[in-house]
């Protein structure tokens, strides 16, 4: 593909506003750019109005092995705009870099993908084997999207997944997963002059915090790569005013946890503290979870991993390192699938993510379409 339309994609990508919504839009516009290719098999599975996911399956002449490629097309919100250099959803072009909210997480690494697939179909090239891209909804807020494919099986026949997230062209094959949860206390108001015609939510609130320090504390393993589970009482608030005795009080908690303490488990272990703290009398707590995502394990040896990191360098002349991600990606969900397969996240964005003036460097995108393109053509062989 010309740079300039590998560019011109990238850019339309950044300039549909698909801030934690908005995701048909993005799948209407990839599905279009297949429209001439019959041999390319679009599939749209909504989640919810406005948000669709897209699955493009490309079949190859023969039985073979199926690569996965996978992009999600939410963003996050751009903040305020009066401080980007230019405008968030604009996709400028300067400087040798695309900027956009999106640029780099990750809008570039979809459209990579997206480039290589085309690339395919239009040369008519023959191979053996599948290759399917999911481009889902709903990452940024929960891996909606990814969980939702992965229950209804699309995944299931997968013999290795890419996935296009930031990595500075480096090799993640593991990263941590999140447990986000919110404890309710629920209490009686009355006069601070009469506490006993009362029960203090925040008292009550305030005998799990030691408690959940204590169990994440025994938690000590540590992740060669990842490092040791990671805990954070990141919200709090309770009561009306005063002098009353409060009757609601509610704390927030995020778990970035590693592969040795699962993410179902360390759940179960929090639940059964609550119930523990509720046998107390007078004591009302309840939790609840916010899109738990499970950490991703990995062998840095699997031929899969060391494929990926070898092409990668012979095709940027410089070592490639094999890492891990402290943050949590579709791949969360992915492992879930019928088979386990693996994972590399491999993708041209950098670490302006999130941020004022996100941007990719042109260069590790087009250099990435190329690397995507190897990887796929040296797998499937």
């Amino acid at each position: 593909m010309k740079r300039e339309n590998a560019l011109s994609i990238l850019k339309k990508l950044i300039q549909i506003k698909s801030v934690n919504q908005n995701e048909a839009t993005v799948a209407d516009y990839i599905a279009d750019l297949f429209h001439p290719y019959p041999a390319a098999q679009v599939t749209r599975v909504e989640y919810a109005p406005g948000r669709t996911n897209l699955v493009i399956t490309v079949n190859g002449q023969a039985d073979g092995k199926i690569i996965g490629l996978a992009g999600h097309t939410d963003v996050v919100a751009p903040g305020d705009v009066a401080n980007w250099k230019y405008p968030p959803f604009s996709g400028t072009e300067a400087m040798n870099k695309i900027y956009g909210r999106g640029a780099t997480d990750m809008k570039s690494g979809l459209a990579a993908m997206v480039c290589v697939l085309l690339d395919l179909l239009a040369a008519g090239t023959p191979f053996n084997g599948k290759i399917r891209l999911f481009a889902t909804v709903g990452e940024e807020t929960g891996e909606y999207g990814a969980a939702q494919l992965t229950k209804q099986g699309f995944a299931d026949d997968l013999d290795a997944l890419i996935i296009g997230e930031p990595s500075n062209l480096n090799v993640e094959y593991t990263h941590r997963g999140v447990i986000d949860y919110t404890v309710m206390s629920v209490g009686k108001s009355a006069h601070s002059a009469e506490p006993q015609r009362g029960i203090n939510a925040i008292q009550n609130l305030l005998l799990f915090y030691p408690r959940i320090q204590a169990l994440m504390a025994s938690k000590d393993q540590v992740d060669p790569v990842l490092g040791g589970l990671l805990h954070n009482i990141t919200l709090i608030s309770g009561g009306d005013q005063i002098n009353s005795i409060p009757a609601r009080a509610m704390l927030s908690g995020n778990v970035r946890t590693i592969p040795a303490y699962p993410t179902k488990n360390l759940m179960t272990e929090i639940t059964q503290l609550v119930a523990e703290l509720n046998q107390i009398d007078g004591v009302h707590l309840e939790i609840t979870y916010h899109y738990p995502e499970s950490p991703l394990p990995g062998n840095p040896k699997a031929p899969f991993v060391q494929l990926v990191k070898q092409i990668a360098a012979e095709r940027l002349d410089r070592e490639i390192p094999v890492v891990g991600d402290s943050g949590a990606t579709d791949a969360s969900e992915f492992i879930h699938a019928a088979k386990r397969f693996p994972i590399v996240i491999f993708g041209p964005g950098n670490d302006s993510g999130h941020q004022v003036d996100e941007n990719v460097v042109i260069s590790n995108y087009l250099a990435a379409i190329q690397i995507y393109h190897q990887v796929i053509d040296t797998f499937l062989k």
